[in-house]
């Protein structure tokens, strides 16, 4: 598995000031794609035994919230084995830190995938589908087009149907 970059204080990748990690490798190949680098899969540098320790280190801080995964595309077959060691431990060492995580992939089709449906034992929230040009949409919370969902994985695993993540921002002092 390679990676782009890990943002260290991101506050636009989920709620909260989160550490991301963009991995390489994508075959959606979305149209105006905003980052058609990482379809590379050998794009960046790659993922090590050190990397994650950094990755571990940066979640240490209390102002930290969680860990936000995209790329590229996180759950390419590529990039899966890599990601379930580094989910497993974020959530043995940080039981508080939530998880999210960007696909072009459907939660539904995820959960056909058995790889894919364990890498959701580890996902608080998952914002699902590709990125469709004509559906784009600025003003949506969390994602670049009407059809991308904000779903509540956990719920919906519990459920299994799909449970829609309720993001509740801080109102605006006028």
């Amino acid at each position: 598995m390679y990676y782009g970059k890990i943002r260290n204080c991101d506050i636009a990748n989920g709620k909260g000031v989160r550490v991301s990690l963009f991995v390489s490798g994508c075959r959606n190949h979305c149209k105006n794609c905003f980052q058609p680098e990482t379809w590379d899969f050998k794009y960046g540098q790659p993922y090590t035994d050190e990397t994650e320790e950094y990755i571990i280190q940066l979640l240490s801080e209390p102002y930290i919230q969680g860990l936000t995964i995209l790329g590229g595309e996180p759950l390419e077959p590529e990039n899966q084995r890599g990601l379930i060691r580094l989910l497993q431990r974020v959530k043995s060492e940080y039981p508080e830190k939530d998880v999210w995580c960007y696909t072009g992939y459907t939660f539904e089709t995820l959960l056909r995938n058995p790889l894919q449906a364990k890498l959701l034992q580890y996902i608080d929230v998952l914002v699902d589908g590709k990125f469709k040009q004509e559906l784009r949409d600025e003003s949506l919370c969390f994602r670049g087009s009407k059809n991308q969902r904000l779903i509540d994985v956990q719920a919906s695993l519990q459920t299994e149907e799909v449970v829609a993540y309720n993001y509740n921002p801080v109102p605006r002092i006028a």
